[in-house]
C-alpha cells in the first residue's frame, strides 16, 4: 500500500528537516579543526564550547516536546531549521572563538526543537508510520554523512571557512520556505482517545510519569543510552581532528591553501557512510534477537576498537581505513537497539516522555564527553582519550549485561510462583 498525498507531504517536510539537523550537527567537528588552527586557541577551551553547543541539543528536548504540545510540530520545525540557518550565519560572522560559542549556543535551543516536533508530527499525521519512519531515519543518516562531506569539500574549494558557513545554512532557508507551503493534516492519524491522551502534560502528570519510568527498567535503560551517548559524541567530535594528525593521512595533504583540512576527513565521512549499513543492521537485529543481548555484543566490539585504535594508526592508510568502516558500522547499529529496548520497557503512555528523556541522555549527557576529551587531548594523550572512549563501552556492556541478568531472574521468579499458583 503506497503513502496517501497526506503522508508524502509530511513525510518529504520531516525528512528535510531531520536531514538537516544532522547535517549542521555533523559539520560542526569538520569546522572544529579549523577553529583550532584560526584562533590558537586550547583543545580543552574549545571542547567546552562545542560540548556545551551539543549539550543543549539533547537538554532542549524534554522543554520543547511540551512547546510542541502547545503550538503544534509544524511551527516548531520551521523555526527549528531557521533558527539553525540563523546561527550558522552567527558563525558566518564571528571574527573569535567566543562569538563561535555564541553560535554554537544557538544552534543547540534551535535544533533540539526537532526530534520531538517531527517523531510526533509523523506519529500524530502519517497513516503508514512504520514506512515514514523508515524514510525518516534514512533521511537522518543522509544528513549525517553529506553534512560534514560538504563543510570538507567546501573548505577544500573555499579559503574562507566563515563563508562556506554561510553556504551550509543556506538549505536551511530552503527547507523552511518549502515547509511553509507544504499543506497537511498533522492530526489524521490520531483518534479521540489520542487527541485527549495527547494533551499537553500537567506538572503533575509529568512528575508522576517520570517518577513511573525512572522506578522501572527504564531507568537502567536510560544510563546505558548515556554511556553510549558518551562514546558516540567523543568518537565522533574529535577523530577528524586525530585522524588529521596521523602521518599516513598528513603526508598526502589535500591543499595548502587552507590549514587544518585533510584526506582524514573522506575518511571520516566514509565512516558515517557506512553506518548506514549498521543501522539496517541493527534494525534487523531487534526482529531476532533480544536487544540487550545485541547491545552486550557491540558495546564488547566498541570497547575493543577503542582500545586498537592507538596501535592501528602506526600501521598505515589502509588499516586505519578499515578500522573507521569497522568503527562506524558498529557505532550506529546500536541506536535501533536501544530504540527498541526503550520501547519494551516503557508504558505506552509514557513513551514520549521515555523517548524525550532518551534524547537527553543520548545529546544531553554525551556531550560531556567532549569536555573530558578536550582536557585529555590537550594535556595528556590520544591513547588515554581512547581508553576512556573504551571504559564507556565497557560500562553500557556491564549495565546491559546487569540488566540482562536481571530481567532473566524476574522472569524466572514469574514463571515459577505462577506455575506454583496453579499448581494449588
Amino acid at each position: 500500500m503506497g503513502l496517501n498525498t497526506n503522508d508524502r507531504s509530511i513525510a518529504g517536510f520531516t525528512m528535510a528537516g531531520h536531514s538537516l539537523v544532522h547535517w549542521f550537527e555533523t559539520s560542526i567537528p569538520i569546522f572544529l579543526v579549523v577553529w583550532l588552527a584560526e584562533f590558537d586557541v586550547s583543545v580543552a577551551l574549545a571542547g567546552v564550547i562545542v560540548a556545551f553547543g551539543y549539550a543543549l541539543f539533547g537538554l532542549g528536548a524534554l522543554p520543547a516536546g511540551v512547546l510542541v504540545d502547545r503550538y503544534g510540530p509544524k511551527r516548531l520545525i520551521l523555526l527549528c531549521l531557521v533558527g539553525m540557518s540563523a546561527s550558522f550565519l552567527v558563525l558566518a560572522l564571528s571574527m573569535s572563538i567566543y562569538a563561535v560559542a555564541i553560535g554554537l549556543i544557538c544552534w543547540g535551543v534551535t535544533a533540539s526543537v526537532y526530534h520531538p516536533a517531527g517523531l510526533a508530527l509523523i506519529s500524530t499525521g502519517v497513516e503508514e508510520r512504520g514506512t515514514v519512519f523508515a524514510w525518516h531515519g534514512i533521511a537522518g543518516n543522509a544528513g549525517i554523512a553529506l553534512g560534514p562531506f560538504a563543510a570538507a569539500t567546501l573548505l577544500f574549494l573555499v579559503d574562507q571557512w566563515q563563508l562556506v558557513a554561510a553556504i551550509l545554512a543556506v538549505p536551511g532557508f530552503v527547507a523552511a520556505a518549502y515547509g511553509l507551503q507544504a499543506d497537511f493534516d498533522s492530526t489524521a492519524a490520531e483518534s479521540e482517545a489520542d487527541a485527549e491522551a495527547n494533551d499537553a502534560l500537567s506538572l503533575g502528570e509529568f512528575l508522576t510519569n517520570s517518577r513511573v519510568l525512572f522506578t522501572s527498567a527504564f531507568a537502567v535503560v536510560f544510563a546505558i543510552i548515556a554511556v553510549e551517548g558518551l562514546y558516540y559524541r567523543g568518537m565522533l567530535t574529535y577523530l577528524p581532528e586525530i585522524l588529521h594528525g596521523l602521518p599516513a593521512i598528513g603526508d598526502i595533504t589535500l591543499s595548502t591553501n587552507l590549514e587544518g583540512i585533510s584526506p582524514g576527513d573522506y575518511i571520516y565521512v566514509s565512516l558515517l557512510v557506512v553506518g548506514m549499513a549498521g543501522q539496517y543492521v541493527g534494525g534487523k537485529l531487534t526482529d531476532r534477537i533480544r536487544s540487550e543481548r545485541g547491545l552486550i555484543a557491540i558495546f564488547a566490539v566498541l570497547c575493543v576498537l577503542a582500545l586498537a585504535f592507538v596501535p592501528i594508526m602506526s600501521m598505515g592508510l589502509v588499516p586505519i581505513v578499515l578500522y573507521c568502516i569497522l568503527l562506524g558500522f558498529f557505532l550506529f547499529a546500536t541506536q535501533p537497539l536501544y530504540q527498541d529496548a526503550v520501547a519494551v520497557h516503557t508504558p505506552a503512555r509514557a513513551r514520549g516522555l521515555s523517548y524525550g528523556y532518551t534524547y537527553v541522555g543520548k545529546f544531553g549527557i554525551g556531550p560531556v564527553s567532549i569536555a573530558i576529551g578536550g582536557f585529555i587531548l590537550g594535556g595528556f594523550s590520544t591513547a588515554l582519550f581512547f581508553g576512556v572512549l573504551a571504559a564507556f563501552a565497557f560500562g553500557g556492556m556491564a549495565l546491559t549485561a546487569g540488566l540482562l541478568v536481571a530481567l532473566n531472574r524476574t522472569n524466572w521468579w514469574q514463571t515459577t510462583t505462577g506455575a506454583t499458583k496453579s499448581s494449588d
